[in-house]
Parts: C-alpha cells; sequence; structure tokens
C-alpha cells in the first residue's frame, strides 16, 4: 500500500529523515510516535508530496507520490490547520472538500448524519468562520473532512492534540471502527502512547529521523515504549 525506500531529507548539514525501508500493507494501522523534532511530520509530509525529500521515494500503491496525482484519489489526510480555508464557514468548507471529489448533495447529508455525535453540536450552524471556532472544533473539522471521501488510505498527524476527553473517545471509536469494516490503511502520529496503543496493531518509534523499533501492538506494547521513553527523557 505504502512503500518507503531510501528516503532522506537533510536541511543545511542536519538530517532529519532517513528511513531506508518501510512498507505499510493494505488495511494496516500504522503508529508513528517519537519526541518532538524525530521527523514524524516530515515523514508524513513526504508522503504526501508536501516536501520533497533529498533522496528516495515513496509509492503510495506502486505509484510515485512525486510524479503522479492518482493517489490523491484515494487518500485523506489532515496535518495541521494549514489544510483548512479558514476564511470559509464549516459549511462551506465541507461543501468545497464534497465538490473536490466530486460527493453529491446526499453524499454530505450522510456525512453530516454520520459525524453529528462527533461534531457534538459545536460545528454546524454556528454561523462563524472557521478561524473563529476553537482549536478543538478545528481540528474536528480538519479530521472529519479527511475522512469524508472514505479514503482508503488515511493519514493524520497527532489526531488527538486540541480534542476534549469525549471527541477523544469518540475518534478513538471512528478509527477503529473505519479500520476493521472499511479496511482503510492508516498512518497515525501522536505524542499519547496510550491513545496509539489503542488504535494502531503496528508502532514505530523514530527517533533523529531514524527507525529504531517497529512493534507488533500487543499487551506489553504500552509498557515497552513507556519504558523506551523515560530512559530516552
Amino acid at each position: 500500500m505504502i512503500e518507503i525506500r531510501n528516503l532522506t531529507k537533510i536541511y543545511g548539514t542536519q538530517t532529519v529523515l532517513n528511513i531506508p525501508e518501510l512498507k505499510i500493507g493494505k488495511g494496516e494501522s500504522f503508529g508513528l510516535v517519537g519526541n518532538n523534532g524525530a521527523g514524524k511530520t516530515t515523514m508524513f509530509r513526504c508522503v504526501l508530496d508536501l516536501i520533497r525529500p533529498n533522496t528516495g521515494t515513496v509509492l503510495s500503491m506502486n505509484n510515485n507520490v512525486a510524479n503522479t496525482e492518482t493517489w490523491k484519489h484515494y487518500t485523506g489526510s489532515y496535518l495541521d490547520d494549514g489544510f483548512l480555508i479558514d476564511f470559509l464557514t464549516p459549511e462551506e468548507y465541507f461543501r468545497f472538500v464534497a465538490d473536490v471529489y466530486q460527493l453529491s448533495a446526499g453524499d454530505l447529508e450522510i456525512f453530516y448524519h454520520d459525524f453529528e455525535d462527533f461534531f457534538n453540536n459545536e460545528v454546524l450552524g454556528k454561523r462563524k468562520l472557521i478561524r473563529n471556532l476553537s482549536s478543538g472544533n478545528r481540528q474536528k473539522i480538519g479530521i472529519a473532512a479527511a475522512l469524508m471521501p472514505k479514503p482508503e488510505i488515511l493519514v493524520l498527524d497527532e489526531p488527538f492534540n486540541s480534542l476534549d476527553p469525549t471527541t477523544q473517545i469518540r475518534l478513538k471509536t471512528i478509527l477503529k471502527s473505519w479500520q476493521k469494516e472499511k479496511e482503510i490503511t492508516m498512518l497515525i502520529s501522536s505524542h499519547d502512547l496510550n491513545h496509539i496503543k489503542e488504535v494502531c496493531n503496528r508502532i514505530v518509534i523514530l527517533h533523529e529521523g531514524i527507525m529504531v523499533q517497529d512493534l507488533v501492538t500487543n499487551p506489553d506494547t504500552l509498557r515497552v515504549l513507556e519504558e523506551y521513553f523515560a530512559v530516552k527523557g
């Protein structure tokens, strides 16, 4: 589904990403953890062709993301507020996203219904521009928009940030159900080790741009992660 080969990103004299090989299979829920500056966001930006690596390639369903736009039609992503058009209302933004993916008005109504609990009456019908909403509600909008087209691949960077506890639980429920029912391939980063353990069946630890551990999630995973980061400080 996703394959990384000899991927490096260098800024000045500092190598911030160095991944010789990584394969993420169809339907896999892949978690990425690491301290600030570990290279998590850089890796995701390379996967989405938002930045170009110094060396290497990223393949999505055997499509080189740097050479084609085919992969964009089956990929949903949200990394930060920069993905939003903040001078629109949420409804205007969702209509824009629906048009991009050629979804009908009926599809949009189904989407609103499906995400009613997730929005928790805090997003729609408020007559506010996105930029005037709280960071948590902006996060909800970005995540929901990424899921709107029912993508085959989903990339989320720190999706639990800014969300209140109730919404965090609802998001975990959505991600786990989609992974099971729709066989969506998920790439998710998080500083919250417990959340990432709950939603991902595989977790990679990134340190200074290098993969230092590749774990299959099991009952001991949280302990292993906590012990690793306790030592790293």
